[in-house]
This record gives C-alpha cells, structure tokens and sequence, in this order.
C-alpha cells in the first residue's frame, strides 16, 4: 500500500522544506556532499560536478512520466496496444479467444497473476488490467474495484491472457504488443513503441486534463477545471492560497 503516497509523500516533504526555511529554519549546510552526507552513504565513486549539471537549463520535469491507465507501469503500453485495437476493429468481448501479450521481462516475471485476490493486486497484474480493459475504462481508478474482481466476465476473460517476453524490450521502452484471436477468425495485433505519457511521446494538456478530471470526479467541476487550468500556468502564480479548497 506504501507504494500509493510515494508522490504525496514526496511533495508533502517539498512544501514543508520551503515553509520552514521561510520562516528561518536551517540544517547541515553539506547534507549530499558531507563525510557522512548522501554520496558517500551510498556511492563508492561520485561526481560531484553532476550534482550541478545543466542547473537552470535543463528541467527534467517537464518530460515526467505520466500513466494513463489505473495500473502499474507494466501495463501502460499494452493498455494503449489494446485500445488502439478497439478503437480500429468491432467486436465485442465475447467475440474474443485468446489474447497474446508481450512486453519486457519485469511484466512477464512480477505481472503474470492471473487470479488477483485484491483491488491492488489487480491493479497489478497485467492479464487482469488487459481483461478487465475490455468490460470497463482502464483510465478510471474506480473501475478496480472489489466488484471487478467478482466480475466472472473479468474473471473468465483474464484466464485467457498469456503473457510472453518480448525481445529487446525494457522497462519503458519498446516492446508492448497485444494479439487477439477473434472467434470469427480474425488476429488483430498491435505493438506500441513509446506509450504516451512517456517522455518520448508525453501526454499532452487534454490527456493531463482526463487524468485529473476522472481523480475529481466528485468534487466540483466548475472549480476543479479552475484549479487545472491555474496549475498548467503554476508558473504565472504568485502564491497558493487558492489551493486552500
């Protein structure tokens, strides 16, 4: 469960860093570089001239990668696969026999668990995000649910999900393809190079926009896409009362 506040977790610390050196409070001066600071806790070998590397210039944020779908990262591009499929072919999941799924060796190795006994073990197992992405909208968190786990269609379909390695392929990078085996015959195949929301094809102001929209769905609309549209231009804020909501 940790996994989920990693983000939260991260920014919470952010916020309180800048609060409390507004307000004068200090720490060691050489927390990464000190004898007993983060390098040499960790690194036998370390440059420190990297620490500074392009300060100012380069923004690595700016390319920060973003999952579309309410799952793990191993599943990210083969959702894509699939949904380029749907969008390109008709049939229903009845339709379908078998589906084939290929991507790097962390998918085949940690991914392949068939019968999840849980939401969040679902929403790591990639037969059942690529089963139940034929039933439900893989983007919405909502829809791994108990009653999805429950569902014998689901159930039924993420049986007939096989995965396989597929060469070359890493974490993130080449490899995601989906083949399904229609009963009328048919195989439909896709193969995703960069999914989007990686750097290397990022998720643009609409996708960011669905993202955000389907995680506030409860709350306000009118004032969520104010906050949404703010933070796109964070930049142009003087302060962040408005946050205050």
């Amino acid at each position: 469960m940790v996994k989920r506040l990693h983000f939260g977790r991260a920014n919470e610390s952010g916020v309180l860093a800048a609060n409390l050196a507004e307000r004068g409070f200090t720490g060691p001066h050489d927390i990464i570089e000190g004898e007993f600071g983060f390098l040499r806790v960790f690194c036998n070998e370390f440059d420190m001239s990297e620490l500074t590397k392009g300060l100012g210039e380069k923004f690595l944020t700016m390319t920060i990668y973003m999952k579309r779908f309410a799952c793990h990262g191993a599943a990210q591009g083969q959702l894509q696969a699939l949904q380029d499929i749907q969008a390109e072919h008709r049939f229903s999941p009845s339709d379908v026999e078998s589906i084939e799924v290929g991507g790097h060796h962390e998918m085949w190795d940690r991914h392949n668990i068939p019968e999840p006994k849980d939401p969040m073990i679902a929403q790591y197992s990639v037969p059942f995000a690529i089963a139940l992405a034929l039933f439900r909208e893989p983007k919405d968190p909502r829809s791994f649910d108990e009653s999805a786990l429950k569902d014998p269609q689901i159930m039924a379909m993420c049986k007939r999900v096989k995965l396989h390695k597929e060469e070359g392929a890493g974490h993130m990078t080449p490899g995601a393809t989906v083949t399904l085996k229609l009963k009328d015959g048919r195989v439909l195949t896709k193969h995703v190079v960069y999914f989007k929301g990686t750097p290397q094809s990022p998720a643009d102001r609409n996708d960011v926009h669905e993202k955000f929209s389907l995680l506030t769905r409860d709350s306000p609309r009118e004032k969520m896409d104010e906050i949404f549209n703010r933070l796109q231009d964070i930049e142009a804020e003087k302060d962040f009362d408005w946050l205050k909501v």
